[in-house]
């Protein structure tokens, strides 16, 4: 680990780590897959079967296997470490999006065989986001550069998810909607290993005190400690499923078309990608803990304000203030999955959050749906917002005396003390490993980007 940085850290103080840039560039380029392959395989599967239903139900196949089985991965990660478990998924999965890919490549592929294999490939999709966060934290122990770290990786991620759509419409225009299912599995393929053959990862072995937190009353107490994050990062995720489909609602009730739902949530994005680098750069004060609550709860007022927009221009302005709060939001429930986890359990963790985004999405998206048939438009805009709030609140009066951390400080699930060169990483490494090495200095250089 590097030394603690003196001073204010920059995002270019986090790239200057040993092996950061080469380390976050691979994972990068895997996440790239993740990107583009949700409009591959609608393309693809929509051109092959003829119908926008069928395609939609595969979508949500891949989906509930990839996300809710997202814990039982990252645990694998945690247990036998980033290079056995990540390869072997990364091959699995990558062969099963090039059936996909064969399958649909010309009309008349039946249903049920894409159905099967888009399933089969959810459940395989390595975690590399946990992954590549649970990493960080291998790379420094300094709270600040941590924070940054998080910070510079939410944000790339959410660049990964509007630019990769992009690169979508650019190879449809040359090769078949499957051909992007292909680039996807050979990005998540060369990413992969390119992360794994990393040094900072490539020696890295499980801790040793896997076995001993095992037990079940260290499982309860974790799970209690995860449920501030977990629950905060559903609401975060249920405001961001609502809001897409009440913009696509708004705008069709004003006779506008899709292009200008297109630059609202560009809106959204461009917000979220603002406060998610200001988020990273502020020294706080306050705790995690402490944050969390608050940039939720303004997410929620943000969104029910959207409500009352009279037209599209005002609409672009509230939705861009509700995505100032979404990437901090979700970074700081990272940061705060990450301190309440033991070391061994870190990347799940980080996964169990990424799971209560995704479903919190999908149950947003499905219950705009059915308000906005029954309910003005400004009232379903205020109820996502309350609910987000409601979550946020939730979790600030009831916070587990188990788990109540700032950053840095250490979890008491596993009663250690703050990090520090003596303390574990996520995972132990061998002597000679970017972990047990001496410090470079350009490790805590003073001032000179992110990831899904």
């Amino acid at each position: 680990m590097s030394a603690p940085a003196q001073g204010r850290p920059s995002y270019a103080a986090v790239l200057r780590l040993p092996y950061a840039r080469r380390t976050f560039g691979a994972a990068l380029l895997g996440r790239l897959s993740y990107g583009m392959l949700a409009l591959s395989v609608m393309l693809a599967v929509t051109r092959a079967t003829g119908s926008y239903a069928v395609a939609g139900t595969i979508m949500a196949l891949f989906g509930a296997t990839s996300v809710f089985l997202s814990p039982v991965r990252a645990a694998l990660v945690d247990r036998h470490g980033p290079r056995p478990a990540l390869l072997p998924m990364a091959l699995l999965y990558a062969g099963l999006l090039g059936a996909l890919a064969a399958a649909s490549w010309r009309p008349g592929a039946p249903a049920f065989l894409l159905g099967a294999i888009a399933a089969a490939a959810g459940a395989a999709t390595p975690p590399l986001g946990p992954s590549m966060r649970a990493i960080w934290r291998e790379l420094t122990d300094d709270r600040l550069l941590l924070q940054r770290a998080f910070s510079l990786d939410g944000v790339a991620e959410e660049m990964l998810l509007i630019s990769g759509p992009l690169l979508v419409g650019a190879l449809v225009q040359i090769a078949p909607p499957a051909a992007g299912v292909v680039v996807s599995a050979l990005l998540v393929g060369v990413g992969t290993f390119a992360f794994v053959m990393s040094p900072a990862v490539r020696d890295v072995r499980p801790t040793a005190v896997a076995k001993a937190a095992a037990r079940s009353e260290a499982r309860l107490q974790g799970a209690r400690a995860l449920l501030t994050p977990v629950v905060v990062a559903a609401g975060v995720g249920l405001a961001l499923g609502a809001m897409d489909l009440l913009v696509l609602a708004f705008a069709t009730e004003r006779h506008h078309g899709d292009d200008v739902v297109a630059w609202v949530l560009a809106a959204l994005s461009a917000g979220s990608a603002v406060g998610g680098l200001l988020n990273g750069a502020i020294c706080w004060h306050t705790g995690a803990r402490g944050r969390l609550p608050l940039l939720a709860v303004g997410l929620g007022l943000a969104l029910a304000a959207a409500g009352l927009a009279p037209g599209v221009g005002a609409l672009t302005v509230a939705v861009a203030c509700a995505g100032f709060f979404v990437a901090p939001a979700l970074t700081t429930a990272y940061l705060l999955a990450d301190e309440v986890a033991p070391p061994e359990r870190r990347t799940q963790a980080g996964a169990w959050v990424n799971t209560a985004v995704n479903a919190g999405i999908s149950g947003g998206t499905a219950t705009a749906g059915l308000l906005a048939a029954r309910l003005p438009l400004g009232a379903c805009f205020a109820l996502a917002g309350g609910v987000t709030v409601l979550a946020a609140l939730a979790c600030a009066v009831g916070k587990p005396k188990t788990a109540d951390l700032s950053l840095g400080e250490g979890s008491p699930i596993s009663q250690e003390p703050a990090l520090s060169e003596e303390s574990p990483a996520p995972f132990a490494a061998p002597p000679g490993s970017p972990s047990t090495r001496p410090k470079s200095p350009a490790a805590h250089a003073p001032e000179s980007p992110p990831q899904p």
